[in-house]
């Protein structure tokens, strides 16, 4: 049986300030994915999970949920879900309710329209063999036409996300939950880390590819699951590994089995996992993430150097890479641009002008810094070209003299398929204008990218796998999956 925590009942929120974030942000950066975080054998699993979630809240800022299984009561579910930020979601009560020693939960990034509680993961079921709930972070390409398939078989679907076709097709499986759950698996197509919990079983999983990020750890006696090796640091476990590529992990009364759904097609962690979305305190397949991005910097200076007076870079992401590329060159690194934390992710506003204006609610240059200098600003990519041009233009107004764009990722010209929210190709602004176009667009002195092979070598890996292990399809176009480019290219977890 499941225990849902009843609150009034809402299934289309409204007037959260998170609410629809991205297609209306003033910056027009890429959306992170989503986040899970999975608890087994640990007695304060929601608390573990509440605490996890908080370390992910980078990954989505838009809906948070956790569900619990409590052995010591018949295998209870307990879950609860909210639209917004996780500590706006749970408080101490809420907690308390989510008894149990094992959970999943989930922090999820949606585009604009899609800011439903019904969205919200995990999501939870009710089938033959009990209860079942799923989360997971990245995209299933292939999720359209499996869902007209199943709802001409009778299926009726009560979400428009991706996650809900792995939970009908493990459903209507005749077979038991594990082989169920091993054929959904080799159904799908895409860049995913799952979590699939039923009353007496977690299923671990990642692509066959491992685009999309899981680690493993152990916390005393039990295992935690995380996007992030960051959020280990914060319950104080111990990492332990990442799940591999097409790895399917068992959980239950006896232990951990490992077992395989598919074998390795090519190992290609998603590129920007490295460049932007992680956090610079995790480490992805043993590769610090701050660490990686000084490299980036480092390379880049030796690739583009630029004379000039000092070396700024935009908050957050790109911190990392200014301090490499001033330690490379001897530049002074000085702190040009300060991020306002608390305005929120969008704005309501009623013109064009106070739109504007918006840009420096959200960020500020500062004005004694760059005032009469020749500034290299260092960015982690280029998308449509309007945020970059509306930083050009803040630290011009604040009195820089030159303004010298170097970005630490090759041009950014095909759109992502595995769970990253990008624009269509036309939108891009690189898959269509020259370097030269892009700089006088932005209204920079000069504008540099980082090269593939430079990007590729300053992250490190393993020499011998294609690209070091990386998907780099967004810059070169080399997709490691069949793709549809008819499809939709939003972020579906």
């Amino acid at each position: 049986m499941s225990n849902e925590i009843i609150e009034k009942p809402r299934l289309w929120t409204g007037n959260h300030y998170n609410e629809g974030i991205g297609r209306d942000d003033i910056f027009d950066k890429l959306r992170e994915e989503c986040g899970v975080f999975g608890v087994f054998g640990h007695p304060h699993a929601s608390d573990l999970s509440y605490y996890g979630l908080h370390a992910l809240q980078h990954r989505g800022e838009e809906s948070a949920g956790i569900c619990t299984v409590d052995t010591a009561d018949n295998n209870k579910f307990n879950y609860y879900r909210g639209m917004g930020l996780v500590k706006e979601v749970f408080d101490k009560e809420k907690l308390d309710m989510l008894s149990g020693d094992r959970s999943i939960g989930h922090v999820r990034y949606s585009t604009a329209g899609e800011s439903k509680l019904a969205n919200a993961q995990p999501l939870i079921f009710r089938y033959r063999d009990g209860d079942l709930a799923v989360a997971t972070n990245g995209n299933i390409v292939n999720a359209p036409e499996i869902r007209k398939e199943l709802e001409m078989a009778g299926s009726i679907f009560q979400t428009s996300s991706d996650t809900e076709v792995i939970a009908h097709l493990i459903a209507r499986s005749p077979k038991d939950f594990e082989t169920a759950a091993k054929e959904a698996l080799q159904r799908i197509v895409g860049g995913f880390a799952f979590l699939i919990m039923t009353n007496d079983k977690l299923i671990v999983a990642s692509d066959p590819n491992g685009l999309r990020p899981l680690a493993m750890g152990r916390i005393g006696d039990g295992y935690v699951f995380s996007s992030e090796t960051c959020a280990f640091e914060t319950i104080g476990a111990e990492y332990m590994r990442d799940v591999q590529p097409g790895e399917l992990l068992i959980l239950d009364a006896n232990g951990m089995r490992k077992d395989r759904y598919a074998e390795v097609e090519r190992r290609a962690t998603c590129a920007m996992e490295y460049i932007y979305f992680a956090r610079p305190d995790s480490d992805i397949h043993g590769i610090n993430i701050h660490s990686a991005r000084k490299r980036m910097g480092q390379q880049l200076a030796i690739e583009s150097f630029v004379d000039a007076d000092i070396v700024i870079g935009v908050p957050d992401s790109s911190i990392s890479a200014a301090i490499g590329y001033a330690e490379q060159t001897g530049i002074p690194y000085e702190l040009g641009l300060i991020k306002n934390k608390y305005t929120g992710r969008t704005f309501i506003q009623p013109s064009q002008e106070l739109r504007e204006k918006g840009v420096k609610m959200k960020l500020s240059a500062v004005r004694k810094v760059v005032e009469g200098k020749r500034v290299v600003m260092i960015d982690d990519s280029i998308v449509r070209g309007t945020t970059s041009r509306r930083i050009v233009n803040l630290l011009r107004e604040a009195g820089a003299l030159e303004v010298h764009v170097q970005i630490t990722s090759p041009p950014f010209k095909n759109p992502c398929y595995y769970g990253i929210d990008t624009p269509d190709r036309k939108e891009l602004i690189a898959s269509f204008r020259t370097v030269e176009e892009i700089r006088k667009e932005i209204n920079a002195d000069s504008l540099a990218f980082l090269s593939d092979e430079g990007f590729v070598e300053s992250v490190g890996g393993n020499d011998g796998e294609h690209n070091r292990g990386m998907c780099l399809a967004c810059f070169d176009n080399d997709y490691p999956t069949p793709v549809d480019e008819d499809s939709d290219k939003s972020c579906s977890c």
